[in-house]
């Protein structure tokens, strides 16, 4: 089981995608989305990919989440070779060691916003007590204190993002992928965005996303470009 910060003092390389390839079949015709894609990223490090829209960069986020499976290469996360591991390992790996926040905020609608920030606690079976604390301090950190008790319909989509944040940081997870997390957002909301990244970045976490913001691309440790399928810096 994974336990927050704690797997990644032992580990030199948080993330090793090696000649990652994923290759999808549509109406009988194949598409090699990623060509031997290689990229390294260490504990704490910020990495933010850049491409134009159908690049692959969603692709590659999944596959390093454990979403999605690589159709040849290898990927290993903090050590673990992801694939080699089943579905209900994955799915442990995903609720424990990542935190993904979606371009579509993928909330679910019949929960509230505390509701959705405790889900991924719950699913890990942590005390309730411990959950009901890590809620309120999470959405006071993303400044949706107020809003605990609203459903996703009622809130703009500048809240629904910081609500993603506060459930993606719910388990403490050590690496946090976003893809496109502004994509939707008013420069208002996206400058809001921008700083929890800030504060992410400033707590250690090892952070990769795609983005086309300027903002969040200029605080990266490392810039890479995604294009025809190969990622290049």
């Amino acid at each position: 089981m994974y336990r927050g910060h704690s797997i990644t003092t032992s580990i030199s390389c948080a993330v090793s995608a090696a000649d990652l390839s994923k290759t999808y079949e549509l109406s009988g015709e194949e598409t090699e989305v990623l060509k031997g894609v290689n990229l390294e990223v260490y504990p704490g490090e910020f990495v933010s990919i850049r491409g134009s829209s159908g690049t692959g960069k969603t692709t590659l986020l999944n596959l390093i989440g454990g979403i999605d499976r690589p159709t040849s290469g290898k990927i290993a996360v903090f050590g673990e070779d992801l694939t080699q591991k089943d579905e209900d390992q994955l799915a442990d790996f995903r609720c424990s060691c990542v935190g993904f926040v979606f371009q579509a905020y993928n909330l679910i609608s019949t929960l509230t916003v505390s509701e959705n920030v405790a889900f991924p606690m719950e699913w890990r079976q942590t005390p309730s007590e411990q959950i009901i604390n890590r809620v309120a301090a999470l959405l006071e950190i993303v400044g949706m204190g107020q809003r605990a008790n609203y459903f996703p319909s009622q809130l703009s989509g500048g809240e629904q993002q910081r609500v993603a944040f506060a459930r993606a940081l719910s388990n403490d997870p050590p690496l946090i992928l976003a893809d496109e997390p502004t994509g939707n957002l008013d420069n208002m909301n996206s400058q809001r965005i921008t700083d929890i990244f800030r504060l992410l970045k400033s707590q250690g976490k090892t952070i990769i996303t795609s983005t086309h913001d300027a903002n969040i691309f200029a605080l990266a440790d490392r810039k890479f470009t995604l294009e025809n399928g190969r990622l290049t810096t």
